[in-house]
């Protein structure tokens, strides 16, 4: 009778013992709670992991439209340009011209926006460059005529014609330009296309190209 008593009690102690590890719920079931899945995380049940995976999922999803978006923005637009910002060099001519992007390439400043592609690479037709003549066009390829409103390539600046329409490109006060060079003669000219020169190649011709007739009396020609 002792020894039944005995055994009973201590399957009741080891029945106790075990319901504080693993606590049981209705029917005999083990209970979801803080115990019940050692290890894991206190009060962490199967809905907060499915939620996180939902959170997880939303997050992934949005990091690939983000990156959809992105592609589907570059496929637009296209790539950024690598290649450096426009630069000035100095034509065989000595005159102001557009370095290319090859480093060696020098045109001459009129040359570009012209409608044709001289650079290798077209960037002298490039939309940055052109879309806004003259405002799109930098400095150093943009001389100032006496009307505000009138512009020229600066390589027409003191070429000895008469680019701006009043000879402010070729005399002063607008333009200072050196001395004719040797292939031209200084005279005030009544030829529309030049000012205070003209070609040797026009004197004793037989025609007057100087208001003062020096062209044929004067000048020793070519």
């Amino acid at each position: 009778m002792l020894s039944s008593l005995h055994t009973v009690a201590v399957g009741e102690l080891e029945a106790e013992d075990m319901n504080k590890i693993f606590p049981q719920g209705e029917n005999g079931c083990i209970a979801a709670g803080p115990k019940a899945l050692p290890g894991g995380e206190a009060g962490c049940g199967p809905l907060c992991y499915s939620r996180r995976g939902a959170c997880l999922s939303a997050f992934l999803l949005l990091l690939l439209a983000t990156l959809a978006a992105l592609i589907a923005l570059v496929t637009t637009l296209g790539l950024p340009s690598r290649t450096p910002g426009a630069q000035a060099c100095t034509t065989l001519t000595n005159r102001t011209g557009f370095l290319c992007h090859d480093r060696r390439s020098c045109i001459p400043a009129s040359g570009v926006c012209d409608g044709v592609r001289t650079c290798t690479h077209g960037e002298d037709e490039d939309e940055s460059l052109c879309g806004d003549v003259p405002h799109s066009l930098p400095g150093f390829l943009v001389a100032h005529c006496g009307d505000p409103a009138s512009w020229i390539y600066s390589d027409q600046k003191c070429d000895g014609t008469n680019n701006c329409g009043d000879c402010s490109d070729e005399l002063s006060p607008v333009t200072v330009c050196p001395p004719c060079g040797p292939g031209w003669w200084r005279c005030p000219s009544t030829v529309f296309k030049y000012c205070g020169c003209i070609p040797r190649r026009l004197c004793r011709d037989r025609v007057q190209h100087c208001s003062d007739w020096s062209d044929e009396y004067a000048c020793p020609g070519p």
